[in-house]
């Protein structure tokens, strides 16, 4: 690709040039073009990766949670602006950087040996994510048998509920006129009495949707908390294996094989969702529900407290949801308007995902049919997600073991999975889901705008923006000043502000 030399106040000891290639990488063809570490198939296969990895799980629950808590449609602003002026050329530089280089998040800091401690951060970050993004992967498995059945086992209030369960409020006293008096007392009595509670006085006992109860009860099992570990759950365990084994046989072979599996796996969803989009414009009050979340629910005020600002840095500028991320908000808003309303304020995050839209799909006829397309949907934006990061911590790993690597890439990857998978199994016990509420709170956000702040410092101002825009030019074969007039203005001055 080209030789590169450090600047010389970040060299240690003798200065020298060195090559960002590694002429021990293995696992190729001898039609790539880098015949050492091997390329991608297509430009459709790497395309498609990309795709599957920028949009993932998130951006089904994540997403329409934090833009109804956030303003509604007004948070649309802020998290386009931080989309188009720092997700994006964020995503381009690493991206742009990856292809010229060729070598994983560890081994291409050579550049700059001082800032070697971002793509440690980056591996760091990369393997706890990995470890319970699957788990979430494992939950969605898990409903997706669930679904298996003439009637959804979370449509209705069944042996595993208690006597909070229901599918409506119930009463629980109220005021009531007896013998020319009103008299305050239990709705039993009431009834019993064959008198009627006076408008404006009834008060309602603290009741559970029976999906909500059916995610805690029989899903997690749940416990009273992150000190009670209690048991592994051993059919959630049975699904981590199951979608482990499937990351470890899309990823025998690297970019070889994942890169012709993501054609299923990064395409499919949008059949789904095409699918759901049309269920879902042809119920009744489907267009009330798109006003009310993204119309008469956005609050412009709201873009001045700091929470909301901080809801947009870590996850936009990190992830990159990108333009389908915002395909994905409005279908997931069409299905969700069947729903009360209030069903955003009782389900954050995760439970917007197991317990909101299950509801949601078990009021439409046919439930068992929506709910498998859902969740199969699911498993696929998650597999897709995690196929790009795994292959993140086999590159690294191969970049320091190369030989190693090229005769033992297939068992390497396989035991890497394994490894993580037993790292998993604490995240499928009675207290499993606290650990990965923990995981992701602490892991997938603000560490992630940390290193991205520092890489792009790394980058632009320090081995040099114009140097690296010229690797690009050479790695491309063109030079177009238009083309990076864009890219050159968020990467100097506007990206870094915002990061800040």
């Amino acid at each position: 690709m080209g030789m590169l030399s450090l600047p010389g106040f970040l060299s240690c000891g003798k200065k020298k040039d060195f090559s960002l290639t590694d002429e021990n990488d293995a696992h190729s063809s001898d039609s790539d073009e880098n015949s050492d570490r091997g390329n991608w198939s297509s430009k459709g296969d790497y395309l498609l990766s990309m795709v599957g990895y920028a949009v993932g799980l998130g951006n089904v629950w994540r997403f329409p949670y934090l833009t109804y808590q956030n303003g509604g449609g007004a948070f649309l602003i802020p998290y386009t602006v931080m989309l188009a002026l720092a997700g994006l050329p964020l995503f381009f530089l690493e991206c742009s950087l990856g292809q010229f280089a060729s070598l994983g998040p560890v081994s291409i800091w050579r550049i700059l040996p001082l800032f070697q401690g971002v793509g440690i951060t980056m591996v760091i970050i990369s393997t706890f994510v990995t470890v319970y993004y699957n788990v979430i992967i494992a939950y969605a498995l898990y409903y997706l048998f669930a679904s298996f059945q003439k009637v959804l086992p979370w449509s209705d209030c069944f042996f595993w509920a208690d006597e909070f369960c229901s599918k409506t409020q119930i009463v629980s006293d109220c005021n009531a006129t007896l013998n020319g008096e009103i008299i305050h007392a239990n709705y039993s009595f009431i009834v019993s009495n064959n008198l009627t509670c006076i408008n404006g006085t009834m008060n309602y006992k603290p009741v559970q949707f029976p999906t909500e109860q059916y995610w805690n009860k029989m899903a997690l099992q749940r416990s009273s908390g992150l000190d009670d570990t209690g048991r592994i759950v051993w059919y959630l365990a049975l699904c981590l294996l199951l979608s482990w084994i499937i990351v470890g046989a899309a990823l025998f072979k690297g970019i070889k094989s994942s890169g012709k599996v993501v054609y299923f796996t990064a395409l499919f969803p949008y059949v789904i969702l095409l699918i759901l989009l049309v269920r879902g414009a042809t119920l009744e009050g489907a267009l009330n529900g798109i006003e009310y979340y993204i119309g008469r629910q956005s609050n412009i005020t709201k873009l001045m407290e700091a929470e909301v600002r901080g809801s947009v840095s870590p996850r936009s500028v990190t992830h990159f949801p990108g333009y389908v991320g915002l395909l994905f908000f409005f279908l997931s808003s069409q299905v969700l308007q069947v729903l009360p309303y209030r069903s955003f304020h009782c389900f954050p995050g995760f439970e917007l995902a197991f317990v909101a839209y299950p509801e949601a799909l078990s009021k439409l006829p046919v439930s068992p049919l929506w709910s498998f397309l859902f969740f199969f949907m699911l498993v696929l934006l998650g597999l897709d997600s995690q196929f790009a990061t795994i292959e993140t911590l086999v590159t690294t790993i191969q970049d320091i073991h190369p030989r190693v690597m090229k005769k033992l890439r297939m068992p390497v990857t396989q035991g890497l999975c394994a490894v993580l998978f037993f790292l998993g199994l604490i995240c499928v016990t009675q207290a499993g889901i606290y650990w990965v509420n923990l995981i992701d709170h602490f892991c997938a956000g603000w560490g992630i705008l940390i290193s991205a702040l520092l890489e792009i410092i790394g980058i632009v101002y320090i081995y040099g923006g114009n140097r690296f825009i010229k690797d690009v030019e050479m790695m491309i074969g063109k030079k177009s000043f238009s083309f990076w007039l864009w890219w050159r203005t968020c990467w100097f001055f506007i990206t870094p502000v915002l990061l800040m």
